[in-house]
């Protein structure tokens, strides 16, 4: 998802707020909503992504955060942080605190009005992947009427706008009395929003309705009825799709793909988005294991066939950039263009002891993205490296990832909104939501730019701690992904590509059927 890199130094941060301060165009008069867009989900919704306090660190959630919330700012088309619940937004000289003017008049589902209150309380109440981070360098909120807020750090912090307003939940709101009322397991059940779509209902495994709320402030949406519908098996959707079952499908691969462009009256969107995919080695930090000799992780890193991976899975669309960092990130290093030489691979194994091979044990990822586990089992295989594919459904995927209890191999991947520094938080540095050890070094370099208000004095420390990633072979990266859906002949406008970074349909106010506008 070619993300937006939220640039957040005292310049960068001045400059939106200037930009922030220009006034969005009021609502303008709009049709009443009509008609249905169904969409064929490509994994298990999970209530967990109804809320956004719970946000993970990935992008999937933001796949209906967009339908049913709002947020304070957030990624919209051409501006990749748009003044949205937050009319405007200034950071104090001293980098120490963010003034927020919100926006009159916007409502929730349920009718009641936002307040500074509720961004105070849905800011606080967030747990999701960055809960720590946010915790420690945000000193508290101070309310100066229904509609002024400030919230102060305990020091200056460059990234502050980027993880509030891109790599978390934490600015997107949520009406307090009706969280205080229901309950968080109630809140689940029946999520209340301020978004374009209000949830109507969820049958587990089956499908998501929402309808248009009418009361949007942005606009009203052109389409009444927005249905999710689980089809977890890529042939099943793409059959759903050519039946017109289906409107849009999501993540359409391989031969499927080729089918799909060869079906009249459907149309192919391949999204280059900021979703690099990766394996992750999380027993290096364990001298007893195999996987603590950086030749082994090395050699793993040489087995990959990453173009034929690449091209018979997306249709050569995704970019093997080498990196786990996307390369559309602000603050981004390439690193040297990545070797497939298996030769090498089975020369590094034999001088750590492993001239036959060794059993590598599970290799974990996410059931949607079997297919290139069983891809890449095959590559790891002709080495002599040898695993076990163990697919889970994604969002105990993520549970298991973050909670430290995976072992051996992990295919892992991130497409959620920030830059380098986010995602280094997240990926690299220690005490990140799926880091199992960490480097000294890089811990040094993490630790001096996160409050480094220098923008190019930054750019040097971030470069230098991606410089390390690659140098001790932490993970062994596949590529940036390229995620392809495909779209049916009744939608007009699908929303794919319209929000750069983001491989999912939207804004979902945007969509329209042909024929209406």
């Amino acid at each position: 998802m070619v993300s937006p890199s939220l640039c957040t130094t005292r310049r960068s941060v001045l400059g939106l707020s200037v930009a922030a301060m220009i006034s969005v165009a009021p609502r303008a008069a709009s049709a009443a909503a009509d008609g249905q867009i169904t969409i064929g989900a490509h994994v298990s919704l999970a209530p967990t992504w109804f809320d956004p306090a719970e946000t993970s660190g990935i992008i999937t959630p933001f796949m209906l955060l967009y339908a049913m919330h709002d947020a304070m700012m957030k990624a919209m088309p051409d501006n990749p942080m748009a003044p949205c619940l937050a009319e405007s937004w200034t950071m104090a000289p001293d980098g120490l605190s963010y003034a927020f003017t919100l926006r009159k008049g916007v409502l929730f589902h349920n009718g009641e009005a936002l307040t500074a209150e509720d961004v105070k309380f849905s800011l606080e109440r967030y747990r999701g992947a960055a809960n720590k981070t946010l915790k420690e360098r945000v000193a508290g909120v101070d309310i100066h009427d229904p509609h002024r807020l400030t919230i102060r750090l305990n020091e200056p912090w460059p990234d502050f706008l980027t993880f509030y307003a891109g790599a978390t939940g934490a600015g997107w709101i949520v009406p307090k009395k009706y969280v205080q009322q229901v309950g968080e397991d109630g809140f689940k059940k029946a999520p209340i929003g301020a978004g374009p779509y209000k949830f109507v209902s969820f049958t587990p495994g089956v499908e998501l309705v929402c309808e248009a709320f009418e009361g949007y402030w942005r606009k009203v949406p052109a389409i009444k009825r927005l249905v999710f519908k689980v089809i977890p098996d890529e042939a099943t959707r793409l059959a759903a799709l050519q039946r017109g079952e289906i409107d849009i499908a999501y993540s359409i691969r391989g031969e499927l793909a080729d089918e799909l462009t060869r079906t009249p009256g459907l149309t192919i969107k391949p999204a280059l988005g900021s979703a690099p995919f990766w394996l992750y080695f999380p027993d290096q930090w364990d001298p007893q294991s195999p996987w603590h000799d950086r030749r082994v992780r090395l050699a793993t890193n040489l087995a990959l066939d990453l173009k034929t991976i690449n091209q018979a899975l997306t249709l050569g669309y995704s970019r093997l950039t080498g990196s786990i960092f996307p390369e559309n990130f602000e603050f981004y290093w390439q690193p040297p263009e990545p070797v497939y030489d298996p030769g090498a691979a089975r020369k590094l194994l034999a001088e750590a002891g492993h001239l036959r091979g060794f059993d590598a044990g599970d290799y974990f990822c996410d059931a949607s993205y079997a297919n290139i586990g069983e891809v890449v089992l095959n590559n790891l295989r002709e080495v002599g490296i040898r695993v076990k594919l163990r697919p889970l459904e994604r969002a105990a995927f993520f549970t298991a990832y973050s909670e430290k209890k995976l072992k051996n191999i992990v295919q892992g991947a991130s497409g959620a909104f920030g830059n380098c520094a986010t995602r280094a938080e997240a990926f690299v540095a220690k005490g990140g939501s799926y880091v199992y050890g960490s480097y000294p070094d890089i811990d040094a370099v993490f630790t001096e730019q996160a409050v480094q208000m220098d923008r190019a004095k930054r750019e040097t420390m971030l470069h230098r701690l991606q410089q390390l990633v690659h140098e001790k072979t932490i993970y062994a990266p596949i590529w940036q992904l390229a995620f392809i859906s495909g779209v049916g002949p009744k939608v007009g406008q699908s929303g794919f590509g319209l929000i750069k970074g983001f491989v999912y349909t939207a804004p979902y106010e945007d969509l329209t059927l042909k024929g209406k506008a």
